[in-house]
């Protein structure tokens, strides 16, 4: 069997195709022209995820002046374990609809936050343990019906959306087991979903997270369920078998047991084309690919599926033979590029590595030159790197590529000598530097570059502005127990950093950035969220790991939480300047929203800390107005 499939297969693949009229339950299209802008109906504000409103009542001018309209509390945190809140309310009609901290649904007056209806899908019980993430819900409707999806674990729910009962023609008495129907018997491994699916006409698509190996893990196959019924439409296998497209980049019989290339981010949908765009995660185990031989499609790819029928039309994969955890963090953002004199309808895809993809939406081309790079080969036994990897050459890499000498931090002279003699230890980092049984440096980290908040797009600006993150990590594989079943784990997920707990490099350390997706090139980046004992010692703001995303408005205006300083802020679009900041009761790590309710704008954004970040746990959704 070959090695690697041709470039054709790993870069492209694209097939012909007609167009199909559609329909929706989101009421916004990418471009955001001619609509309603009072409502945040989609989980990214439009189903081309662009995380944009028109709305502008909120501008440069008076952002100064806002301040709480009103604060809800979902009363179901937890310290130990530590719960989180990163669900992005939608607004319908005036009525917000949100998940808690404990998975729990909830229908708010958006005017005023006064709760109108709960949905338990525990039933009272409080769930045991750790209980994860759900990023928010989805809206459906037709002329008799309004629904709410959502998930909790791998139970899927449709709920009445006016009285949140369930939808009793739907599944089994409105749920349906996602463990089911994968074409793949999965037993009792890990499998829930965490950011919402999309809606195409009656189908509701969906993605998956599961475990992320040495241990076995479930597939990611992608599946689209009918909205009234609950039964399976269509599924798309993101690890091909037999007879399927890039069936041969999985060397012997590795498509039968790895899991993983799994779609955990969220999704876009043009509803003209009738494509759903679907970023894919890494297979498993994430470090270690000897049992996986081969550019593994469909990880790490780009995906444009036929939203009826689940065919593929086109895709592009970011990462061949995935070893560093650089799944696809978010969904990509369709929007419309002046390139060459011509208007062109785009997919812009952000990545972990910080690196910005621009395809043609038809095609799959590529709008910029991206070059197969050189890239080290593994001194793993078992291993066999992809011998180069992908680098879009326009627009430049918005997070750093390397770690050398000369990038480590200076915020002392105590902290650079720490981390100088460590650093002389594992050598420089790389975007595509191997994991070795000695230890290397990951740049700019697993939770570097874009994460799953994204990045909003302004499209009357054509500027698109996202949060960045170069937190440096620290890799070594070690020897498994000979009972295992695998050869290799991790010796954890370990941070490079100073003895206080500062990262390794230089600041800043996250940064908020404006790119210009028509002139190919970045405008502006500064740093994103500060420490405040750094600022007392005279060191420039440095930014804080960052998780969640931003929203930018007609009003001029980039709001934003994600920082571990538990700060909510407004950006210029225009320069990166802050034009205001309030402090919060905890960090918002979601990605906020933003709506209009009887003439009056309002943006609110989950207050639930806790998290990746560790910092106090809260249960607040955070309404701010002009006062």
């Amino acid at each position: 069997m070959r090695r690697e499939l041709t470039r054709r297969a790993i870069c492209q693949g694209m097939a012909a195709f007609t167009l199909s009229p559609t329909l929706s339950g989101c009421a916004f299209t990418a471009t955001r022209r001619g609509l309603s802008s009072a409502d945040w109906r989609c989980y990214g504000g439009d189903p081309g995820c662009s995380r944009y409103s028109p709305l502008a009542q909120i501008n440069r001018s008076n952002v100064k002046d806002l301040r709480p309209a009103w604060v809800h509390h979902t009363g179901d945190k937890r310290d130990r374990p530590q719960t989180t809140i990163e669900c992005t309310p939608i607004v319908v009609d005036g009525v917000m609809y949100l998940t808690t901290a404990l998975l729990k649904v909830r229908a708010l007056d958006a005017s005023d936050g006064r709760v109108l209806w709960t949905f338990d899908p525990f039933k009272g019980d409080e769930p045991k343990g750790i209980v994860g993430v759900n990023r928010g819900v989805v809206w459906w409707q037709s002329e008799r019906e309004k629904r709410i999806l959502f998930v909790a674990g791998s139970s899927l729910y449709s709920l009445d959306a006016e009285t949140g009962g369930l939808a009793s023609n739907f599944g089994e008495r409105g749920v349906v087991n996602l463990r089911k129907g994968l074409d793949r018997d999965i037993g009792n491994l890990d499998y829930t979903v965490t950011s919402p699916g999309v809606i195409y006409q009656d189908l509701l698509i969906l993605g998956s997270s599961m475990g992320e190996g040495p241990d076995p893990a479930a597939p990611g196959h992608v599946r689209a369920f009918n909205v009234r019924t609950g039964e399976r439409a269509w599924i798309f296998h993101t690890i091909p078998g037999p007879g399927e497209f890039g069936h041969e980049t999985w060397e012997g019989d590795s498509w039968k047991t790895v899991g993983g290339c799994n779609n955990w981010a969220g999704m876009s949908v043009d509803e003209k084309r009738g494509l759903v765009f679907v970023p894919l995660g890494s297979p498993t185990f994430d470090f270690y690919g000897g049992q996986r031989l081969g550019a593994n499609l469909f990880g790490d790819s780009v995906v444009a599926l036929n939203a009826e029928t689940g065919e593929r039309r086109w895709h592009f994969q970011t990462v061949h033979h995935d070893l560093w955890d650089y799944d696809l963090p978010c969904a990509p953002i369709l929007l419309t590029v002046r390139h060459r004199g011509h208007n062109v309808d785009a997919v812009a895809q952000l990545t972990k590595t910080g690196m910005l993809f621009l395809f043609n939406r038809d095609t799959g081309e590529s709008l910029y030159p991206i070059v197969e790079r050189p890239v080290p080969a593994s001194d793993v036994p078992g291993e066999r790197t992809s011998p180069t990897q992908p680098f879009p050459l326009v627009p430049p890499p918005f997070a750093p590529q390397s770690l050398t000498e000369d990038d480590l931090t200076a915020i002392s002279p105590h902290a650079r000598g720490y981390v100088l003699q460590e650093f002389q230890k594992y050598g420089a980092g790389h975007v595509f530097k191997p994991p070795s049984k000695s230890t290397i440096i990951v740049v700019p980290g697993y939770h570097g570059g874009a994460l799953w908040g994204g990045g909003s797009f302004n499209p009357e600006s054509g500027m698109l502005f996202v949060n960045s993150n170069n937190i440096p990590r620290l890799l070594r594989l070690v020897d498994a127990a000979p009972s295992a079943g695998y050869p290799y784990e991790t010796d954890g997920y370990r941070r490079f950093q100073d003895e206080q707990g500062y990262p390794a490099g230089k600041p800043p350390w996250s940064q908020l950035c404006a790119l210009d997706v028509n002139a190919g090139r970045i405008v502006w980046q500064v740093p994103l969220g500060e420490y405040e004992e750094l600022i007392s010692r005279g060191i420039p703001k440095t930014g804080t790991e960052s998780i969640g995303g931003s929203i930018a408005t007609a009003g001029g205006l980039i709001f934003i939480g994600a920082t571990r300083d538990e700060k909510f802020r407004a950006f210029d679009q225009k320069t990166g300047a802050l034009l205001w900041e309030t402090k919060l009761d905890s960090g918002a790590y979601a990605t906020p929203a933003t709506y209009e309710v009887g003439g009056r704008q309002f943006v609110v954004v989950a207050a639930g800390g806790g998290g990746k970040l560790r910092t106090r746990a809260g249960d607040g959704f955070v309404c701010f107005a002009l006062a």
